[in-house]
């Protein structure tokens, strides 16, 4: 899972960094709010902003990434017991607020409550998974391995499962900020369809697709 963190507190920053890659996170970190606000495109599963950073603060952050992803977990950290600030977080779409000091041990709580998918193989059917451990597909036990756009595209889905993924974020989170045309999107997606037996991937005309599975 590919995690951006923001938080100008080098120490702090440093610390949250290893831990979460010692979890074996991709972490992604920031001091300045300008460079993380460019980089909010580029495939997160997961955001932990601080508020008063540099240039750009997490509030705003925080306003933007909800123009592209409505349901992406947003964890904000802060200083500050502001109620009006705490509020504008939540108004915003934070999903969780955790006020400094914290123990990290307490983010990670919130990280595996949040971000995190629990089981390490979702199954489509009864002979056929996802194993996120391995990023490997499982068909009647055959092992499928998948490009980086395919397992960024499954991994997706299955966050989304029986949800419809527009075009847009499917471009945003498997291209991680770089344009993608809409025939290459297509064309990533049959490569999805020939590997599965059922018809899992739904096209929803001139919006996306839709994931169904149980």
């Amino acid at each position: 899972m590919k995690i951006l963190l923001l938080e100008d507190n080098k120490k702090l920053n440093e610390t949250i960094t290893k831990r979460l890659k010692l979890k074996g996170y991709n972490v992604l970190s920031f001091i300045d709010g300008k460079e993380a606000f460019e980089k909010i495109t580029e495939g997160f599963s997961c955001f932990i902003l601080d508020i008063n950073v540099p240039n750009i603060d997490g509030i705003k952050i925080l306003k933007k990434i909800r123009e592209f992803y409505s349901s992406l977990p947003v964890i904000i950290i802060s200083a500050s017991v502001e109620l009006d600030v705490i509020k504008e977080a939540y108004d915003f779409g934070c999903n969780d607020f955790l006020k400094k000091p914290f123990f990290i041990d307490e983010l990670e709580i919130k990280i595996e409550k949040l971000c995190k998918i629990q089981n390490e193989k979702i199954y489509f059917d009864e002979n056929s998974y996802f194993d996120f451990k391995s990023a490997l597909i499982v068909i009647n036990d055959v092992e499928i391995r998948l490009t980086k756009k395919e397992k960024l595209l499954i991994n997706l889905f299955l966050t989304k499962k029986n949800q419809v993924i527009s075009y847009e974020s499917i471009e945003n989170y498997v291209w991680e900020g770089n344009f993608a045309s809409l025939e290459s999107i297509r064309s990533l997606v049959r490569r999805l369809r020939k590997i599965f037996n059922n018809e899992y991937i739904q096209t929803i005309v001139d919006t996306g697709y839709i994931f169904k599975c149980s």
